[in-house]
């Protein structure tokens, strides 16, 4: 089991300051939940609803523990594609996309691109993709019309913000 990496206190209250009053009633998606500390921290700041994605099957069961007086919020213990795959089989859409892949990964390039990525977009969603600021966030493949809105790097880490064209 690969070790998780928390988002920084200073990256997440740096996150939630620029999101503002975006994530007040927002359907949240958290990919690569790991603890689920930014989604719950959604939660915490007024969002509708949080969807946690996390592959590794006894960290989505601590997110469930975590969140056991919600039940509108989702939990997947699911490989992100999959995952996808499964909230377009729901309908789900989201307002605020939050993506923490392991540093280093590939990801980073490689989420923009997902099939089924434009499908779970709400009308006006941003997307925040956390990265190593060794790895930046391309559009080489950029099929969903994504667009880089804004960068910022806190040391190692960076925010990535992208909205569709």
């Amino acid at each position: 089991m690969k070790d998780i990496r928390p988002t920084s206190g200073r990256v997440m209250s740096a996150l939630f300051s620029i999101l503002g009053d975006v994530v007040d009633g927002a359907e949240f998606l958290d990919l690569f939940a790991g603890t689920g500390r930014v989604g719950i921290e959604a939660l915490r700041r007024g969002a509708e609803r949080a969807v946690f994605v996390e592959t590794v099957r006894n960290r989505a069961d601590d997110i469930k523990r975590s969140l056991k007086d919600s039940d509108s919020n989702i939990v997947l213990s699911l490989e992100i594609r999959r995952a996808l795959s499964w909230l377009v089989k729901h309908d789900m859409k989201f307002t605020v996309i939050f993506a923490d892949p392991p540093y280093n990964s590939g990801w980073s390039e490689a989420l923009p691109a997902l099939p089924n990525l434009d499908a779970v977009f709400s009308p006006g969603a941003l997307m925040v993709i956390e990265h190593s600021a060794r790895e930046p966030v391309t559009l080489i493949s950029n099929p969903h019309n994504l667009t880089i809105t804004s960068q910022r790097e806190y040391g190692e880490t960076c925010l990535t913000f992208l909205q569709m064209l």
